[in-house]
């Protein structure tokens, strides 16, 4: 019996140690995001923050319930697609395409099965990234922004605050590109409209901002618009500092360039932290895209820097400021 006794001791003893290598390996792997942008960290250090505590807010905290592998193209936008492939070659649970369509086509391009969360700025029934709005069918649904739609605002806006500028300049991105030359084509369509001329300065690399300014200066335009393209974004203290050399009226498609000393903006009010509720956390507790409608932005934000209107020496139109969300002194 004492060695029957001291047998069974033995297994119990060795059970008791395997046991919580057993449980571990029962455990399941925490889940991974991707997340692909044409930009830079060093552009977007807040969309880190904001998604991240969005990701906390729906009780998946960055490093303890789920992990974060970025991706930032730096504006190389042939090098998406192969940054697609190493987010789905390290088998993440769900893919973020964040910025123009080329990232949602990249991250489609690279996997039909992982779901796919979209933030940009084109239709993507239009663009072929969704069957319909409602119910997108496919593995990728998400949030998008009409940028011709907001232009079109700020165009109004601008001509509001600056009645006697009759050519107002439109700073865009490659017009190779065809979501660039329609939404162009769509500004100006708005802009005859109000019998206005648009000055279309394309800017393909960092390197033509400067000419994109002199050639505003030479045709005598009297405001500017810049469009959201991440050139622009990239270089927004740039175009901030040579709208106010050159004492042009600027509204811009982000609140980075007012609060950085731009004149006004005007953009949609949603957040990657917003992205991450409502679409990411859900996808990862098991909701499938196909049965998640894309959303459209309700509601907008406009910011004007009334300092900034008194370096030009503009009066802000009563209308003009009454309909600001946020007014900085």
């Amino acid at each position: 019996m004492p060695g029957i006794r001291r047998r069974q001791f033995i297994t119990l003893l060795g059970g008791a140690t395997a046991w919580p290598f057993a449980v571990r390996a029962q455990q399941p792997a925490m889940p991974v995001v991707g997340f692909l942008d044409s930009g830079s960290l060093e552009a977007n250090p807040r969309l880190v923050v904001d998604f991240g505590q969005g990701l906390a807010d729906a009780g998946y905290i960055v490093g303890k319930h789920v992990a974060v592998e970025y991706r930032w193209a730096n504006a190389q936008f042939g090098n998406l697609r192969a940054l697609a492939n190493d987010l789905v070659n390290r088998r993440v649970n769900v893919i973020v395409a964040s910025g123009a369509v080329g990232v949602a086509r990249a991250a489609m391009s690279a996997t039909s099965t992982i779901p796919i969360v979209i933030s940009g700025g084109a239709d993507p029934v239009k663009f072929g990234l969704v069957a319909n709005l409602a119910r997108p069918g496919g593995n990728v649904t998400g949030i998008t922004v009409i940028h011709s739609e907001l232009a079109g605002k700020r165009l109004d806006l601008i001509c509001k605050l600056v009645p006697s500028a009759t050519k107002i300049a439109y700073l865009t991105s490659d017009l190779r590109n065809e979501i660039t030359r329609e939404d162009t084509n769509e500004l100006l369509a708005a802009a005859r409209a109000l019998e206005r001329q648009v000055i279309v300065l394309e800017c393909r690399t960092d390197r033509d901002l400067e000419a994109a300014f002199a050639t505003l200066v030479q045709s005598g335009a009297g405001a500017l618009m810049v469009e959201a393209f991440v050139i622009a974004f990239n270089n927004r203290e740039r175009i901030v500092a040579l709208a106010a050399h050159h004492k042009v009226p600027a509204i811009y498609p982000q609140s980075h360039y007012v609060y950085g000393g731009g004149l006004m903006s005007y953009t949609a009010a949603t957040t990657f932290r917003e992205l991450a509720v409502q679409y990411v956390a859900p996808i990862l507790n098991g909701a499938k895209p196909a049965d998640m409608p894309v959303q459209r932005p309700t509601k907008f934000r406009f910011i004007i820097n009334l300092k900034t209107a008194k370096t030009l020496g503009l009066s802000i139109p009563s209308g003009v400021h009454a309909i600001a969300d946020e007014v900085i002194e």
